[in-house]
């Protein structure tokens, strides 16, 4: 469980703000994105065809667009 000390404040709008230690909020986005990291693994899990491409080839194709891109 995240632990968080906001402390509030209003704009001179009268808009309500928080303010947290950046500590804590750094937490909050490290957290964050670990949810998002699952979501996305889970995502690519359930489209997963089982097809793999050697690594060797995933290279050789990333080198044939840097170079179209020259």
């Amino acid at each position: 469980m995240i632990t968080v000390h906001p402390q509030y404040i209003t704009d001179s709008a009268g808009e309500k703000l928080v303010v947290l230690p950046i500590s804590e909020f750094r937490n909050i986005m490290d957290q964050i994105e670990d949810i998002e990291d699952v979501r996305l693994y889970d995502e690519a899990k359930k489209n997963d065809t089982g097809e793999r491409i050697p690594m060797e080839e995933v290279f050789n194709m990333i080198e044939s667009k840097r170079n179209k891109a020259k």
